[in-house]
């Protein structure tokens, strides 16, 4: 499958994620699903993804560490950009209990391109692999990159929609606090 065909598939979506979003912000005139608010100082939602060369792994089996989980994809030019600022945070930080994920949703097959453009770019940190995109509709992400801190209590500390740079100032600074909490 191209790309030019890849991103037709997924913008078949957009209607899907519209309605999702209607149904969350309450526009249909009823009152929104119960379903949890993605929003900094909310508990981060339930998601689970296919490591990229193994098992399903949940993102509550994280709690107690602090993550980065990063939406990418191997057609997205920002996140080409992105990945060797995550990988810097990563090797800066994973000794204080830093655990940066990062979820492709490039196609189903796709896993060896993603495997080899992940290691051209130098990223050393772990890569899930999510074909269906459920995490976008999950995080309520409308494109890629998109980056979100969460806690070691599993509260979500920080979002970004667009790439992320290990200067950021803001992610700086929830960093630092998400890794001065506790360890359980």
């Amino acid at each position: 499958m191209t790309r030019v065909a890849a991103r037709d598939r997924r913008a078949r979506g957009l209607p899907l994620l519209a309605a999702i979003a209607a149904a969350v912000l309450g526009c249909d005139g009823g009152a929104a699903p119960a379903r949890a608010v993605v929003q900094v100082g909310a508990a981060a939602p339930a998601y689970a993804a296919r490591v990229l060369s193994g098992p399903e792994i949940a993102l509550d089996s994280l709690r107690g560490e602090v993550v980065l989980l990063n939406i990418w994809a191997t057609w997205c030019k920002p996140c080409r950009q992105e990945i060797p600022a995550l990988d810097t945070l990563y090797t800066r930080h994973r000794a204080e209990g830093l655990r940066v994920v990062g979820v492709s949703i490039d196609l189903e097959g796709e896993e060896g391109r993603v495997a080899a453009f992940a290691k051209e770019l130098g990223a050393t940190y772990e890569l899930w692999h999510d074909p269906d995109d459920a995490v976008s509709s999950t995080f309520l992400a409308v494109g890629v990159p998109a980056s979100y801190l969460i806690g070691r209590d599993g509260t979500l500390r920080w979002k970004h929609i667009g790439p992320v740079t290990a200067g950021d100032s803001a992610l700086t600074a929830a960093l630092q606090r998400a890794l001065a909490e506790p360890r359980d």
